[in-house]
């Protein structure tokens, strides 16, 4: 059974940094591309940043680039987004989903996703 839960979401103050991780069973990293996506308030769902192991490749949103880095330990079947310099517009629910495109988005057919971890980014 495929299953992805996400943790380390909270509040931090603009400017700080949060890592979130994507704890991952069913699949391996190996054969299937992960990505972060997110929901603001009042927002469409958008990608944040995907991984491809297999093919030693990642993808950033904008919004992300120079500021968030996706990861993965294989190990652990766990992938991680470090968030630095974080802004009140990075707030939203940030979710793992798999799998993904090479432009980050979720694959047509089965895929999966996890609950979701909230992001408040406030002072």
């Amino acid at each position: 059974q495929v299953q992805l839960v996400e943790s380390g979401g909270g509040l931090v103050e603009p400017g700080g940094s949060l890592r979130l991780a994507c704890s991952i069973s069913g699949f391996s990293l190996d054969y299937y591309d992960v990505g972060w996506f997110r929901q603001g308030p009042g927002k469409e769902r958008e990608a944040v940043a995907c991984l491809s192991i297999g093919d030693a490749n990642t993808y950033y949103a904008d919004s992300a680039k120079g500021r968030f880095i996706i990861s993965a330990d294989v190990t652990k079947s766990t992938v991680y987004l470090q968030m630095n310099s974080l802004k009140p517009e990075d707030t939203g629910v940030y979710y793992c989903a798999a799998p993904t495109t090479p432009s980050c988005t979720v694959a047509r057919g089965p895929n999966h996703r996890g609950p979701g971890t909230q992001v408040t980014v406030s002072s």
